[in-house]
């Protein structure tokens, strides 16, 4: 197709000859040859659709839809199925076949003889699903009459069973692969809705006693054209008003057919079936419409399902097109029931995928405003409309109260509390029509609520009047509470949004209403104030007929109910109590029926009617039994069930504190969230495992105590009052942690204790900051009293380095030193002591670890002068010498252990001795290389010699990768008889580095050179450990952010802040050239983060002792 007409000839010829040469040898000119085999009845039907007239000359007349022919068709049909089973495909020969019965006017003839008689006589699954797949291949193809045919058929009948019991996981599901099909067919006849509408009807009317075997989510409604769409609507509300059982195509499955219970095959529960699809059904089309698009069919929607679950119809009236709806089957309570439970499902559809839209109503307002005006309306017109609990004088003045306020919220629309407010009273007044009396009672609470919280900004200044009354938060929080006791996402939502607005005038017992919730000792332990309800599980028993006729269907039904028996006689078996067995024996002794020695004389005297009394007696007693243990049973599930809704209420008011700290997480009130979470934590991870509701819970009181607490950004800076209680809580937490017996729980209290550490380090306190070291200036600028918290991490460590079986890990302590290295500063004594000596092998090893770890810090080591950094690794290295005298002599597995660890510890002090060796041999030789070497080669010089211009900011390296055009160079900043000496000069003058030359290494030497101050009163040629800071080559080398840390360090120290371009001493230094060459620095063995001090005010060493002067090597950029 789309050639020109000569290339379509050439290959028509083409085709023609190769047909020609080909049909003879294979098709030999017989029909059987032809049916004999898939490939050879292709091979035909693309002959009769290429060349039919050499085709005919080979074979003459063929008719293919004969009477004789059908059996070989579907043996081939068969054939082909087998042949793609794993493809899952449709055979390209079945098409062709289709087209071709098309195209004679035999499609009648081939889908109820091929098809229906044929291949479903004796179906297996692979003819099953190429049934299917032509079916949904078909679709697009067919007429109208055909698609009427083919939908009401044996095939839509098989298909209904297949979709019923294909919930095995071992059989193929075909729904999403016809989902497909219908889909497909949708976007190809947009233009035509009444084929739309016919296709969808069909599928809808495929029914299992009554309920439509098609998922009430299909999301093929998405393709509909709109008049489709409003027409497929109108069917569904027509069809739960007035059920037309005779147009749908029901069924019954094997095993519904085996069992012959009438009861299942009443119209009324087919009628009971098929609505609650319908109102389902309808709720899922509006979840998948576009709100702008389709509004007017989501308010009709809307509008049926607010109707049919509150009110009824007394009068019909233009007014309102719902009176004019009538049930040719009557609705009763349980009806009722789910029509209102998919009204809410409605509502909260509309509140949550819809909120806030601009365009989604009129005016602006919100879906749940608009059904509380529409439901307002329906109320007034009550000679029209019934509702079906009338309202008693005290709930109708709720209502009308409700309204008046939502009038003065809506007043204050842009304020997001109103919003918030609003959006809870609607839902709660809503309720009022499904709980009266309990939605009564909460509106009114609701309402002073809102009232107190609004004119609180009026009234701040003042008192309250009446002491005795609760704050209005408290009363808010416990309604919030009891509306999350109700099963309702759309409550959940609600209460979150509500609480995320109040929870910044929470108070204490507010909060402690929270917690009682959550504590898992009260829950146990007594009754909660709250009740939790759970409707789906009342709906559960009253459904069990209905939804549950459909598990029976599944192939492993009877292997289920084979295992059920046998569980219930072992539970049956182990609820034998002695008590039983002595009524057992006692029964048959009166009876005569134990054997004894006597046995053959007491079955002769037995007589018949002592028989019968005996299986009386024994009949009563078997039956109490079964009775007692049934409700052993019952109890026992409804105990389960119980701590099953309770666990769903903790999750969901978990919320609340998931709120409270992401959105208030300065407040002091969450520091009061530490324990009770901590507790939930330990509970749960006790009965981890037990329940799904357990392990949920347990996950979501881990995620908020971890990611939106402990690693919260921000934290309360406002407990200078209640320091000495944070202490003290601090040694609660750690030894708790030390007690547990699971290490995982242990890390829970010891990271809540680190961040009560990083609280009370980040809460400062007015002080006068004298000379101090720089450790010793923080502990005094914060409210952290090292006093009180190192010996509690000290006697951690010295429990975790002594018990044998200890729930503290390694990672926790460093964690601790990490964070806090002054705190590691003061128990590096007690690693050093049980590096050797009489402790375990396994805590060596722990300990030498730990020092491993930390003697590499930077942090640590700014903490330590010289002299202590030397006595201490001297003391680690004697005692690490000690350690190893034993090695080579393990013979455990903890002993390898010491010793693996004692050696790479050894390895950490060889590393940090030579690293500060080589950091003063740079310092000295940097002092005396800059009186000795000659003055640098100007940088002129140098680019002279390449051409390049001399003050051009471009580095060589870019300079090598292209041209660039004169117009487009960069122009020279600075004037050209300017002299690279003084311009250098000049930019130490200033403290500002020029544009980057791309030289990296000649800018850090300058850097170095620049970077020598007076510290303590020493001139910089004479101390050889001045307040220089540990430089790589990868370290930036004067950024303005180092010059203020070296000032405020020198300010620290006693010195004055010195510019680096002018360092004191001795007079020679300012000689100097201002790009002088240091010596090449070692790189740091140590891990670097950000620019920061890392020797502070250091005199000469002992690892300076023996190093040597080492001869600098010359640069390119040096005057030889």
């Amino acid at each position: 197709e789309g050639l020109p007409p000569q290339k379509e000839k050439l290959r028509m010829l083409e085709e023609k000859a190769m047909f020609q040469e080909i049909l003879p040898k294979v098709l030999k000119g017989d029909l059987k040859v032809v049916l004999s085999s898939p490939k050879h009845l292709e091979l035909f039907l693309l002959a009769k659709q290429r060349v039919p007239t050499e085709l005919e000359k080979l074979m003459g007349p063929v008719h293919l839809f004969s009477h004789e022919n059908i059996p070989s068709l579907v043996n081939v049909l068969k054939m082909a199925a087998t042949s793609v089973k794993k493809e899952h495909k449709l055979p390209d020969v079945a098409l062709d076949l289709l087209r071709l019965a098309l195209k004679e006017d035999k499609f009648p003839q081939f889908w109820k003889e091929v098809i229906e008689q044929g291949l479903l006589k004796k179906p297996s699954w692979p003819a099953s699903y190429l049934c299917f797949r032509l079916l949904g291949a078909a679709l697009p193809l067919l007429s109208k009459e055909n698609l009427q045919l083919v939908m009401r058929g044996d095939l839509i009948r098989h298909f209904g069973e297949h979709m019923v019991i294909a919930k095995p996981q071992n059989l193929f599901k075909f729904a999403p692969e016809m989902s497909t099909y219908v889909t497909t067919f949708l976007e190809g006849c947009q233009d035509d809705p009444e084929r739309q509408l016919a296709v969808l009807v069909a599928f809808s009317s495929i029914t299992n006693q009554g309920l439509p075997v098609m998922p009430t989510t299909w999301r093929v409604t998405r393709s509909l054209s709109p008049h489709a769409l409003q027409s497929y609507v109108a069917w569904l509300q027509n069809m739960f008003l007035q059920p037309n059982l005779d147009s749908l195509v029901d069924f019954s499955t094997a095993n519904q057919k085996k069992a012959q219970d009438t009861s299942l095959n009443v119209p009324e529960r087919a009628v009971f079936r098929l609505r609650k699809w319908i109102i389902h059904r309808l709720v899922s089309i509006v979840d998948q419409l576009h709100l702008e698009k389709e509004e007017a069919l989501t308010e009709q929607v809307a509008r049926f399902c607010l109707f049919h679950s509150f009110f009824k119809t007394k009068k019909p009236t233009r007014q309102i097109p719902e009176t004019k709806q009538h049930f040719s089957f009557p609705v009763d309570e349980r009806a009722r029931e789910f029509i209102i439970s998919a009204f809410f499902s409605l509502l909260q559809t509309l509140s949550t995928k819809f909120r806030k839209s601009p365009n989604q109503v009129t005016g602006g307002q919100s879906w749940s405003y608009r059904l509380v005006q529409l439901a307002n309306m329906l109320l007034n017109h009550s000679h029209n409309v019934a509702i079906l609990t009338p309202f008693t004088v005290q709930q109708r003045q709720a209502w009308d109260q409700m309204l008046e306020t939502l009038k003065e919220l809506e007043a204050r629309s842009s304020e997001a509390k109103a919003t918030a407010f609003q959006h809870l009273l609607l839902l709660v007044g809503i309720h009022l029509f499904k709980s009266p009396v309990e939605s009564c009672e909460l509106l009114g609470d609701i309402q002073a609520c809102i009232k107190k919280s609004m004119e609180q900004k009026t009234r701040r200044s003042n008192k309250a009047i009446n002491s005795q009354e609760p704050p209005w938060v408290e009363v808010m929080v416990e309604i919030l509470l009891s509306l999350l006791a109700q099963p309702s996402h759309l409550m959940r939502q609600v209460a979150r949004t509500v609480f995320g607005h109040i929870c910044s005038h929470l108070t204490s017992r507010g909060l402690k209403l929270i917690l009682d919730v959550l504590n898992p000792q009260m829950n146990e332990d007594e009754d909660s104030n709250v009740v939790v309800t759970d409707d789906s599980c009342e709906k559960q028993g009253k459904d069990e007929e209905d939804e549950g006729s459909d598990s029976e269907d599944n192939s492993g039904s009877e292997a289920d109910s084979e295992e059920g028996e046998e569980s219930e006689e072992e539970e049956r078996d182990g609820d034998v109590d002695p008590g039983f067995r002595q009524q057992l024996m006692a029964v048959l002794q009166a009876g005569k029926a134990l054997g004894g020695v006597d046995s053959d004389e007491d079955e002769e005297e037995l007589g018949d009617e002592a028989m019968m009394a005996l299986d009386q007696n024994l009949a009563s007693l078997f039956a109490e039994q079964k009775l007692r243990i049934q409700a052993r049973r019952d109890e026992k599930n409804k105990l389960q069930k119980e701590k099953t809704l309770r666990r769903d209420f903790q999750i969901r008011v978990l919320d609340l504190i998931e709120v409270l700290v992401t959105k208030q997480p300065e407040s002091p009130l969450v520091l009061e969230l530490l324990e009770p979470l901590l507790s939930i934590i330990r509970h749960s991870m006790r009965s981890r495992g037990s329940t799904k509701q357990e392990r949920d819970l347990l996950h979501k009181t881990a995620r908020v105590f971890m990611h939106h607490l402990c690693r919260a950004r921000h934290y309360c800076h406002e407990v200078d009052n209640c320091a000495e209680a944070l202490h003290a809580q601090v040694e609660r937490l750690v030894q708790q942690a030390g007690h547990q017996a699971d290490s995982s729980v242990a890390l829970y209290y010891f990271n809540a204790s680190l961040y009560l550490l990083r609280v009370l380090k980040g809460n400062t306190k007015r002080c006068q900051t004298g000379h101090f070291p720089l450790c010793h200036l923080a502990q005094t600028a914060s409210c952290l009293d090292l006093s009180i918290v190192t010996p509690v991490y000290s006697s951690a460590l010295s429990s975790f380095l002594t018990k044998r079986n200890s729930s503290l890990t390694v990672s926790m302590f460093l964690s601790l030193f990490s964070r806090y290295p002054v705190i590691c500063k003061n128990l590096l004594p007690i690693l050093i002591q049980h590096v050797a000596g009489s402790t375990r092998p396994r805590h060596q090893a722990q300990a030498c670890l730990l020092l491993q770890k930390t003697l590499s810090t930077r942090e640590l080591r700014v903490c330590f002068e010289d002299p202590e950094w030397e006595q201490l690794i001297g003391h680690v290295l004697a005692k690490v010498t000690e350690a190893l005298h034993t090695l080579g002599e393990a013979q455990s597995k903890p002993e390898h252990q010491k010793e693996l660890a004692s050696l790479e510890l050894l390895n950490t002090l060889f590393k940090t001795i030579n690293h500060e060796r080589e950091v003063a041999t740079a310092l000295l030789t940097g002092h005396l290389l800059p009186c000795s070497l000659p003055p640098r080669r100007p940088k002129s010089e140098k680019k002279e010699a390449k051409d390049v211009p001399t003050q051009s900011p471009i580095s060589m390296k870019r300079k090598k990768k292209g041209f660039l055009p004169e117009t487009k160079k960069r122009k020279k900043r600075k004037a050209e008889n300017a002299t690279p000496e003084a311009d250098a000069t000049a930019a130490a003058a200033s403290g500002d580095q020029p544009p980057s030359t791309g030289k990296k290494r000649r800018k850090k030497r300058k850097a170095k050179v620049l970077a020598l101050p007076q510290v303590n009163g020493t001139p910089a040629t004479k101390s050889s450990t001045s307040d220089i800071p540990t430089l790589s080559p990868s370290t930036p080398a004067k950024t303005p952010k180092l010059q203020k840390e070296r000032e405020k360090l020198s300010q620290v120290n006693g010195a004055a802040p010195m510019s680096p371009t002018e360092p004191t001493g001795k007079k020679h230094q300012k000689a100097l050239p201002k790009k002088g060459v240091l010596g090449t620095s070692p790189q740091s063995a140590l891990p670097r983060k950000k620019a920061r001090l890392s020797l502070v005010s250091r005199s000469p060493s002992l690892f300076q002792s023996g190093a040597k002067k080492k001869k600098v090597p010359r640069k390119k950029g040096m005057m030889p």
